[in-house]
């Protein structure tokens, strides 16, 4: 089996495309390159790149799995260091956009916020704390790997 190169993107079901894209826009840089239609003509779903194509997003518009999902965190966007996550609090806090405070998550740290539907966003870091949180309910633990 040929092995993966990475993920080409992520759909996020909304209930607003005209409210999601431009707050995407606004936290992420999203820059829609391709609109999708339904037969009806209605542009129910847009397709990008954020970050300066450090990813593919795409918007549908579904509102009903939109609620589904609200409160769960399908993607996680990573940064390299603890700095960069608070360059990420400077620009939510510029944008008025409430979010946790830097946490320290399993391996490296964390920020949560929440999309206009409630869809949980994580940033964490590629950088390590180095701290074993192993034995706490909710946090991971390495798994040991087959030989």
């Amino acid at each position: 089996m040929a092995q993966l190169r990475g993920i080409r993107g992520v759909k996020i079901p909304v209930s607003d495309l005209a409210r999601s894209t431009q707050w995407y826009r606004e936290v992420f840089g999203f820059e829609p390159e391709w609109e999708f239609a339904n037969a009806d003509g209605v542009v129910r779903g847009v397709s990008g790149y954020v970050s300066g194509g450090a990813a593919g997003l795409s918007l549908r518009e579904n509102p009903g799995k939109a609620r589904a999902i609200a409160g769960f965190d399908p993607v996680n966007w990573a940064v390299e260091t603890r700095e960069d996550l608070q360059d990420w609090i400077a620009h939510l806090d510029g944008l008025k956009i409430p979010h946790s405070p830097e946490i320290e998550a399993s391996i490296g740290w964390l920020l949560v916020f929440n999309d206009p539907d409630g869809l949980e966003i994580h940033l964490y870091t590629d950088q390590e704390h180095g701290v074993d949180h192993g034995d706490r309910p909710g946090y991971g633990r390495r798994v040991g790997m087959a030989g």
